[in-house]
């Protein structure tokens, strides 16, 4: 009898999980041995109360079972698609830039085509002037006078107007002036005129070459503010857009960098052309430090046979008086 009720609530138990019936068909039941009617109503289980209907132990089938509800599944975010940028272009990050740092790109684009033109007229420039000073001091060395080295280079037309002839000018102009004064007031007076003259002909050469500088130190700082600007308006654009989506980022950087770029670009050649100007410019003054030296040899030359000249006037005058008065000593 026990073994029989064990059997019963366990085909009860197994009959109130999901597909028991199936599995109930699949597994053979032993034969239980024929109990009188009187046994089987006396075997009949008593459901205590206070089971729940369907657990374990109670009446429960299929049917009565409550299914079960499925988890709650979570709802996607829906995220708005972030607009790409069409263009990513020098073109067009200059086209889609704040005005600030339009501003910016101009002025730095400008510097640098300044910059250029400069490098191209001054280059021009020096390298003429400084052909023409190198040619017109070895004539002013191969001269035997300070005339004849002013004959030689006012015999060429690129040189007759150049500061090597403004020198010998200048140094004939106070041998005339001054021909009545000592030799070492001339001198003094003569290399005060020609440093003058250097100096005036170097400030002439190194016009333009401080905008260079000008350039070369401030275009990198510009640039940075371009810079700085572009990244704040990424940054008000991802608080405004509630996303840290690059394809908000990026356009504002990109222009940042872009007008940090453009003042590279701006910046370093200038500094560079600033320097080789440099060096080309002292070249230029040595060489009219060399002429100046040449005239001031010449100078003092010239000078020197002045003084000279009249006292082998003299000299010459003596010898035939000497000889005349020889004859009349025989006479008498």
């Amino acid at each position: 009898m026990q073994r029989l009720i064990g059997l019963v609530l366990l085909a009860m138990s197994l009959a109130a999980l999901p597909g028991a019936s199936a599995l109930a068909q699949s597994i053979p039941s032993p034969a239980a041995p024929a109990l009188p009617a009187e046994a089987q109503v006396q075997s009949a289980p008593t459901i205590p109360e206070g089971v729940p209907h369907g657990a374990i132990g109670g009446p429960s089938t299929p049917s009565t079972m409550t299914p079960l509800s499925p988890l709650p599944t979570p709802m996607p975010t829906v995220v708005a698609p972030a607009t790409l940028p069409h263009d990513l272009s020098a073109w067009g990050m200059f086209m889609a830039a704040d005005i600030v740092v339009k501003a910016v790109m101009v002025g730095l684009a400008f510097a640098s085509l300044v910059t250029w033109t400069i490098w191209l007229a001054k280059a021009v420039e020096l390298a003429a002037a400084k052909a023409r000073a190198q040619r017109a001091t070895r004539r002013l060395q191969q001269a035997g006078s300070l005339d004849e080295a002013a004959q030689a280079i006012a015999g060429r037309k690129s040189q007759g107007r150049g500061p090597v002839a403004f020198l010998v000018a200048a140094a004939q102009n106070e041998r005339e002036r001054s021909a009545d004064l000592g030799e070492e007031g001339i001198k003094e007076r003569v290399a005060i005129a020609l440093s003058r003259i250097e100096a005036r002909a170097g400030r002439n050469m190194a016009r333009g070459t401080g905008l260079l500088a000008t350039i070369g130190s401030t275009a990198p700082f510009v640039g940075l503010f371009g810079t700085v600007w572009g990244i704040m308006n990424s940054f008000i654009g991802i608080s405004q857009a509630k996303t840290t989506n690059l394809a908000v980022v990026a356009p504002g950087i990109a222009e940042a960098l872009l007008a940090t770029a453009i003042g590279l670009v701006a910046a370093i050649p200038a500094v560079i052309i600033y320097n080789v100007f440099s060096r080309s410019i002292a070249g230029y003054r040595a060489t009219l430090s060399d002429a100046s030296g040449e005239v001031l040899r010449h100078l003092s030359r010239d000078l020197e046979r002045m003084r000279r000249a009249p006292q082998a006037r003299a000299g010459l005058h003596a010898v035939p008086a000497q000889a005349a008065a020889l004859p009349r000593a025989r006479a008498e």
